[in-house]
């Protein structure tokens, strides 16, 4: 079983940063890759970005590649997601995820094993 609580969520201008942090608590979360999704009103979930256990290697949705920087701390229990040039459209609730199994850039969004509760994200414009 791992829990998972996101922070770092807030309002920021357009073109502005935030850096999201989720705390994970647990066993073994070095052994799980993490991933990031958003939530905006109205819409479905949609993948972020992900990471795997080890850190080496990351995927990233087409529309955050450059702009979007995800990163783990195994020794702190943490994964975290770095956003630059943040766009009004960025706008959206962020949750983090566990990942049990092998992660890819297809990994679908229900093999997922654990979620955060989120943390709203709001870029005004």
């Amino acid at each position: 079983q791992v829990q998972l609580v996101e922070s770092g969520g807030g309002l920021v201008q357009a073109g502005g940063s935030l850096r999201l942090s989720c705390a994970a608590s647990g066993r073994a979360f070095s052994s799980y890759a993490m991933g990031w999704f958003r939530q905006a009103p109205g819409k479905e979930r949609e993948f972020v970005a992900a990471i795997t256990w080890s850190g080496l290697t990351t995927y990233y949705a087409d529309s955050m590649k450059g702009r979007f920087t995800v990163s783990r701390d195994n020794a702190k229990n943490t994964v975290y997601l770095r956003m630059n040039s943040l766009k009004p459209e960025d706008t959206a609730v962020y949750y983090c995820a566990a990942l049990r199994g092998i992660l890819r850039q297809t990994t679908p969004i229900g093999k997922y094993d654990y979620w955060g509760q989120g943390t709203q994200v709001t870029v005004s414009s």
